[in-house]
């Protein structure tokens, strides 16, 4: 069996800057649904997806939201480079 110790440095967990944020499946599950559903409604504007966020869906608390938000303008920025990608390769000659 090997067992993993991390080099803390007697550091808590959260004092370690390599550790990144972590969103559950769930909050990515959601996120992409609408903008599965609504892909001409979001942008890659965190304001702007929150306010669009309270139209569309019925989320409970303002953390959620953000998250989802947060997560949203991920993907729209993402997809948004990955266009641009492909109209460059189409675009260059070779």
């Amino acid at each position: 069996m090997i067992s993993f110790k991390p080099n803390l440095k007697g550091k808590p967990w959260r004092a370690i800057k390599s550790l990144g944020k972590v969103r559950t499946e769930h909050i990515k599950r959601i996120a992409r649904e609408l903008v599965d559903r609504f892909p001409d409604k979001f942008s890659k504007d965190f304001e702007t997806n929150k306010k669009v966020l309270e139209t569309v869906a019925e989320i409970q608390t303002h953390k959620l939201r953000n998250r989802i938000a947060g997560y949203i303008t991920r993907l729209m920025t993402l997809m948004n480079s990955e266009e641009q990608k492909r109209e460059g390769d189409e675009t260059s000659p070779e």
